[in-house]
């Protein structure tokens, strides 16, 4: 009885009054994150599908030309369709995903470009290549539109931001791989080493597919089917608190218009809840809330891209070979340095993303882009007029193109994901994302499509002097639109925008009403704010 009460007081000491609570409340906590973090890891790493395929590319179509005799305008087709074909995965993933649930969606997404890596590894000529690259593209449209959506809507508020930058980390993981591929497959004969480099794209997706199988399913979506006893275990297992739960429990069953007094396990949702006139919603009478939260998802995908990050990344070993360096071998080895910094800066910006915000890391990112982009141009510019080799213009685009990536993978490349996925009321959010990936993908295929053809029209100086004009105007617009959203519920969301310009007022009156609703007593409810 003596140990009992020492015990005891040893637990009060520690700011746990019960003994119950001290016992079992401590190692709670860290059990639960670490299965939110590992559904989000494994829903992300779809992503991979995609990194893979643009650093892949940047390399084995410099074979594929020399092997199929492909003009330039060819290689960038080639390139940019993929981003173009996966519209159609992205269009599908929405619905395809209120229907079948957020985790068969990813295995779908999985098992597509599986078939589509195949059908480029094999590859006689140019028109089959295409058609593999078609159904890849699929594939990652699916695979771009799930793997946030789920992400966010299994993750609490505390930490949503660090988990929904995954995908991006994970696309900046596939890039460095396929890099690599190029480098370490450079060697084997120009009818093998392209095939295989594309080819062996095909078994992550088989391990991914098998992987998600182990996941829950969305809160999120169970509880739109009515499914509020299976939510409320998935809440349980993804959340730091019973209290915590409940009240993520209650804010989806607000928003998805169950009554939050319902305790049954299983509910008849309104036809509504199901998705009907969700597009009318979004798209035809949105609220001014509504409308605000859609020009800033579809903005920071079309800024995201039209950048000219991907031409960067896509075609890095042609940049090199115009800042002066002229071997297979050490454009591909400068390429996997590309790929090195993007990952490292990926990682940086994942862990510091809940830490300031995101609105600091989106505008600093965008700021150094703007500069690097300008310094790029001015390097290319000396390169491309001077007669004989400048070794400081030489070494200043290799340190601008490190500095582009860099400054793209710790603001604008995990933040648009993070907050596209985050912002959206729940009913909408599945539609509003797929909408946002389309933005995403057709912007970046007409970057991808055009780069070669653009820099030879206006000299590739001047292409990056007009990507540094571009990324300037979309810090202005990020700058005026774009409120902060870190800890925010994302049922908080619909009050936090509507205001465009003027959203402080909004984050102002949020703030004061939740200091009112919290009280002095409620920090649980606090924490998920």
């Amino acid at each position: 009885m003596e140990m009992a009460d020492q015990r005891a007081e040893n637990n009060v000491v520690s700011g746990q009054p019960q003994n119950s609570i001290a016992d079992f409340d401590p190692p709670k906590k860290p059990k639960t994150k670490k299965f939110a973090v590992a559904c989000a890891v494994l829903a992300s790493m779809t992503s991979i599908l995609l990194g893979y395929d643009i650093g892949v590319m940047s390399g084995a179509s410099l074979f594929i030309k020399e092997n199929l005799n492909i003009s330039d305008v060819q290689v960038e087709v080639l390139n940019g369709t993929l981003n173009i074909y996966s519209l159609i995965g992205s269009a599908l993933a929405g619905k395809t995903s209120d229907w079948i649930g957020r985790r068969y969606t990813i295995v779908l997404a999985g098992t597509i470009f599986f078939i589509g890596a195949l059908l480029m590894g094999f590859a006689p000529n140019y028109a089959f290549l295409m058609f593999g690259r078609f159904i890849a593209g699929v594939g990652v449209g699916y695979a771009l539109m799930i793997a946030p959506v789920y992400t966010a809507e299994i993750s609490p508020a505390s930490f949503r931001g660090f988990l929904t930058s995954f995908p991006e980390v994970f696309v900046n993981v596939g890039i460095l791989l396929g890099y690599v591929s190029n480098f370490a497959l450079a060697k084997l004969p120009i009818h093998l080493n392209w095939r295989i480099m594309l080819g062996i794209g095909a078994i992550p997706s088989v391990f991914l597919a098998l992987g998600v199988l182990a996941m829950p399913e969305s809160p999120r979506w169970l509880v739109m089917q009515g499914r509020l006893g299976d939510a409320k275990r998935v809440l349980n297992k993804t959340s730091s608190s019973e209290e915590e739960s409940q009240l993520r429990l209650d804010e989806i069953k607000e928003a998805a218009g169950i009554p939050k007094d319902s305790k049954d396990e299983v509910v008849q949702v309104s036809k509504r809840s199901q998705g009907e006139g969700i597009w009318k919603e979004l798209l035809l009478r949105p609220t001014p809330a509504v409308r605000h939260i859609l020009i800033a998802a579809l903005g920071i995908h079309f800024f995201q891209q039209l950048s000219g990050t991907d031409s960067v990344v896509l075609y890095s070993p042609r940049i090199f070979e115009k800042a002066g360096i002229t071997s297979y071998n050490d454009k591909l080895l400068a390429t996997v340095a590309v790929g090195f910094v993007k990952t490292i800066a990926i990682l940086v910006a994942t862990f510091q993303v809940d830490r300031f915000g995101r609105r600091i890391l989106l505008l600093s990112s965008v700021g150094g882009m703007v500069v690097s982009f300008t310094l790029l141009g001015v390097g290319l510019t000396v390169v491309d007029q001077s007669h004989s080799k400048v070794p400081w213009a030489v070494g200043l685009c290799i340190a601008m193109v490190l500095f582009i990536v860099a400054f793209f993978s710790i603001g604008l490349g995990p933040i648009t994901w993070v907050y596209s996925s985050e912002i959206f009321p729940l009913q909408l959010r599945a539609q509003g994302c797929s909408m946002g990936v389309a933005v995403n993908r057709v912007t970046s295929g007409v970057i991808s499509m055009t780069f070669i053809s653009l820099y030879k029209a206006i000299t590739i100086g001047g292409a990056f002097f007009l990507y540094a004009g571009i990324a300037a105007l979309s810090w202005v617009f990020f700058y005026t639109l774009y409120p902060e959203t870190q800890g925010r519920s994302l049922e908080d969301m619909e009050v936090l925008f509507g205001k465009y310009h003027k959203w402080r007022e909004a984050n102002a009156m949020l703030n004061k009403t939740n200091q009112v609703d919290h009280g002095l007593g409620d920090d649980n409810k606090a924490q998920i704010h």
